[in-house]
């Protein structure tokens, strides 16, 4: 059985690194990630964001830019479920505790 868990992680490391192969280079001025058109010749989405972040926010940090402003309703309300998770979870670890004593 030990031999069987070995090999399947052997495979899966194989798979990956076969995979990996695949990816471009860091830092490749060619690589279709810093391209601003499509193949379609049509603006890529992440363009705007990347060139007008500063100056619609006046923030020098883009993610924070992303987050706070250009996603704030949607960050808010993935604010809103994890301090409900928590809120719960701390209600249910109060009910065990007293149920204990």
């Amino acid at each position: 059985m030990k031999a069987l868990k070995i090999l399947t992680l052997v495979f899966f490391a194989a798979v990956l690194i076969y995979a990996s192969l695949d990816l471009p280079y860091r830092g490749d001025p060619g690589n279709y990630m810093h391209a601003e058109r499509s193949m379609t010749d049509t603006p890529v989405k992440g363009s705007y964001f990347i060139q007008e972040a500063y100056n619609d926010a006046r923030t020098p940090n883009m993610v924070t830019v992303v987050l706070g402003d250009y996603r704030s309703i949607d960050t808010f309300g993935e604010q809103v479920v994890i301090y409900a998770v928590g809120l719960i979870t701390l209600l249910i670890f109060k009910k065990r505790r007293r149920d204990k004593e």
